[in-house]
């Protein structure tokens, strides 16, 4: 089938209208999905829907998520309609997707745009936050330790050439990597470069470059930096620790886990798995990562990543001047709502993917978009939909 055709689609749009009435449960869907049909530029392709879902009982489809309704399990009906009908407006960016879950139920659901129940939104820098809970993954299963976090990438990867190494290569910790402190700097023309010679960054030839091109590497502690190397370099190490290839250990022991079998992982030149973007998930899988991180790493009362991973990639580990910090691949703020601050953990990838955690008011937001840049939710989302689970009159 031609890619054209692809997208002659038959699309499932019985929704709710944007005045939001009780929904009959039928998420807008893509009937002919296929594996090869998940990619950034396919789905750019989709066309908007007519109108959006907006369901206030979300159905139950057997994905592990219990689910509840909206203002009887928890939430201000109005505040968050409210909300909903503006984002099928237009006015919070381009979002395609909602979902909030509330004390132990999924209480709220809705697609716009481009969103779809079963089609895997393109994730961006999100998807190192999914990489670092691989790292956790493999830790929970023995292959790695918590010691091995402070052991230096290059013990782990034994296909490098050491004499070809800037100076101090050799010290850069998998803990460091974790939390974009490698120190790792690169010109833009040595990068063009290299990536005119993709055979020279198959398998470990990728770290190799880095650590052979990059300017000397300082002393600790070094300069926070976000950029694709450090997520690189953590994707390499699960490689070299996991049983058989780090695509099959993501698969079957990490997203498998929780129940995630409709997604897509693009390739790194390496060949390994991308690390600092590149996968792609459903919204109701994406809060699966919030649950995870909710429950201290367990899913359905099974740890699946250590409760003391989770709780140093998700802390202050490092702390910019705007307030906001950074552990292992994920993010940390303050949201506030008048005078009422929440602590939030969350997952964030350009064009708007987010899995927001809030462990005070036992609530998940997942939200994807297609916004330029980040777009406005981190502003616009504390002030509009946290009024729907937050008393404010005190």
């Amino acid at each position: 089938m031609k890619t054209r055709s692809r997208f002659s689609l038959i699309l499932l749009l019985v929704c709710t209208p944007c005045s939001a009435q009780e929904s009959n449960g039928l998420a807008p869907e893509i009937t002919d999905l296929n594996a090869k049909d998940v990619s950034y530029a396919l789905e750019a392709r989709l066309p908007n829907l007519k109108q959006p879902f907006i369901d206030t009982t979300p159905a139950d489809r057997g994905d592990g998520i219990v689910v509840g309704e909206l203002g009887a399990d928890g939430g201000k009906r109005e505040v968050i309609l409210t909300y909903a009908q503006e984002v099928a407006a237009g006015k919070h960016g381009q979002i395609d997707s909602l979902l909030l879950w509330h004390s132990g139920k999924l209480v709220f659901e809705s697609y716009y745009r481009r969103g779809r129940i079963n089609y895997p939104h393109y994730q961006m820098s999100i998807t190192k936050s999914y990489t670092a809970l691989a790292v956790g993954r493999a830790i929970q299963l023995g292959h790695l330790t918590r010691e091995d976090l402070d052991k230096p990438v290059v013990s782990f990867l034994k296909e490098l050439d050491p004499e070809k190494f800037v100076d101090g290569a050799e010290a850069i910790t998998l803990a460091e990597a974790l939390n974009m402190r490698s120190g790792i700097r690169m010109d833009d023309a040595t990068v063009r470069k290299l990536r005119r010679l993709p055979g020279q960054l198959k398998g470990q030839g990728q770290i190799q470059a880095y650590l052979q091109h990059s300017a000397p590497i300082p002393a600790y502690p070094r300069e926070y930096k976000y950029q694709g190397a450090d997520p690189s370099m953590a994707m390499q190490v699960l490689e070299a620790t996991v049983p058989g290839s780090a695509r099959d250990f993501i698969r079957n022991e990490l997203l498998g886990r929780i129940g995630i079998t409709n997604f897509a992982w693009q390739k790194d030149l390496s060949g390994l798995p991308k690390s600092a973007a590149g996968s792609s998930l459903c919204s109701r899988d994406m809060l699966k990562w919030g649950l995870v991180v909710m429950n201290q790493g367990r899913w359905k009362g099974r740890q699946v990543i250590p409760a003391d991973f989770v709780e140093q990639a998700c802390s202050r580990i490092y702390t910019n001047k705007q307030r906001t910090s950074y552990g292992y691949f994920w993010w940390r703020h303050e949201m506030r709502v008048g005078a009422h601050r929440f602590d939030c953990i969350s997952g964030r990838g350009a064009g708007g993917q987010y899995v927001f955690v809030l462990p005070e008011l036992r609530l998940i937001a997942v939200l994807t978009a297609h916004n330029k840049g980040m777009g406005p939710t981190l502003r616009t989302f504390p002030r509009h939909v946290l009024p729907g689970f937050v008393d404010t009159s005190s």
